[in-house]
């Protein structure tokens, strides 16, 4: 009788995490809809509902007329059962203040609030400055934050699982070993750290240029560093420390230059310096990309020869990438990137043509936000899923 009543309880648990995935997944739905997706008889998937419905995970949002008789109910996800909060994690390149970006968001996926805020991490310990944002970010949201089921965190550092600890990151106090686990004490729920280029794949696999795609590597290049993730077929590669994709680190042969990294060669620093010696100046990487790329446009050559000498040396280093992985697809994205566009998409997919033996299709992001902030809501949010479905599917 034990091991019927077992078996009783684990069906009623699959049936109701089968019934919710489909809500998640699909929006608004009637029992009758449920019925037909699920496969499950018409008292099974009712009770199912019922018990979603005294959990509060789902609730009646409208009615649907199905003719002869009552009207259908329409369920739909109780959006206000659980929130992840998304944290970007960036260094400007242009101040030692770096930028916290944060946002809420609901079980439904829809964003409940954002704020932007400078902390500096070298007078503000970690920690306290990530549970200070999330407080204020569900503050604006108007959120209470009991119901904050995960806390994603983009950062530019490698994150070593095993060592639960960031590598390779320059933002001051990030790296020290405990931060993570101090973190999830601090917070009292899951917290999730991941490097803000895998995160911005992310989002590129979620809604970008990626979207499609079979597998693809999306090439950063931001004001601070580069960066480089790597998607199989929706699935990152990070390495066995989660250093893939550190390529800014890349030794590359400059002529008449001494041993350089790719860093050197593609970085802000270099973009700035390259864009002054064709005329071009800006405050910033992103601000000199955009103004050559407007100046471009307009027909100027001083502007067009920039470009093409950049996406050569761009080139340099992808083809290197190409070479290794065959990627059909190479995504350019950062705040370099997205400021460059398609004009610095194409010149370097014909700089690319002329430098790697292999044909891979090159594309500008579509993503014109904080990519990383949106691929940390992306994550967050589908491990919040994940974890109630998953508490749902065992008795």
């Amino acid at each position: 009788m034990t091991h019927l009543g077992g078996s009783s309880k684990l069906l009623r648990a699959m049936n109701d995490a089968a019934a919710l995935s489909h809500v998640l997944e699909r929006g608004s739905l009637t029992r009758g809809e449920l019925r037909e997706l699920t496969g499950l008889s018409k008292p099974t998937i009712s009770e199912a509902l019922r018990r979603l419905t005294e959990a509060r995970l789902v609730s009646v949002v409208g009615y649907m007329s199905a003719g002869p008789g009552p009207n259908a109910e329409v369920y739909a996800v109780n959006a206000d059962a659980a929130y992840a909060v998304a944290l970007s994690v960036r260094d400007r390149g242009d101040a030692d203040t770096p930028t916290v970006t944060a946002a809420v968001t609901d079980l439904a996926g829809v964003v409940r609030g954002r704020l932007e805020s400078s902390v500096n991490f070298a007078r503000t310990d970690p920690v306290a400055g990530v549970v200070d944002t999330v407080e204020a970010v569900c503050k604006e949201a108007g959120v209470a934050r009991e119901p904050v089921a995960q806390v994603q965190i983009a950062v530019a550092g490698s994150y070593d699982p095993r060592g639960d600890v960031l590598h390779h990151v320059e933002v001051p106090g990030w790296g020290r070993p405990g931060l993570v686990e101090e973190l999830r004490r601090r917070l009292g729920v899951p917290v999730g750290v991941d490097n803000d280029v895998n995160l911005a794949a992310v989002a590129e696999r979620a809604r970008g240029a990626g979207r499609d795609a079979e597998s693809f590597t999306l090439l950063w290049l931001g004001e601070a560093g580069l960066g480089l993730a790597i998607d199989l077929g929706g699935t990152l590669l990070r390495g066995a420390r989660g250093g893939a994709g550190e390529i800014g680190y890349m030794p590359m042969t400059v002529p008449g230059a001494a041993r350089a990294s790719f860093q050197d060669l593609v970085g802000g620093a270099a973009v700035l310096e390259l864009a002054a010696a064709h005329g071009i100046s800006a405050p910033s990487a992103a601000g000199t990309m955009a103004s050559a790329v407007a100046r471009a446009g307009g027909g100027d050559p001083a502007a067009r020869e920039f470009v093409s000498v950049l996406a050569g040396r761009i080139a340099v280093g992808l083809s290197a990438v190409v070479a290794v992985l065959d990627p059909p697809l190479v995504v350019i994205g950062g705040e370099v990137g997205q400021a460059g566009g398609p004009l610095l998409g194409e010149a370097v997919a014909t700089a690319l043509a002329e430098a790697a033996p292999l044909d891979t299709t090159i594309a500008a992001t579509q993503i014109h936000d904080d990519a990383a902030l949106l691929g940390a809501q992306e994550a967050g949010r589908a491990t919040v899923r994940e974890t109630i479905l998953a508490t749902l599917g065992r008795p």
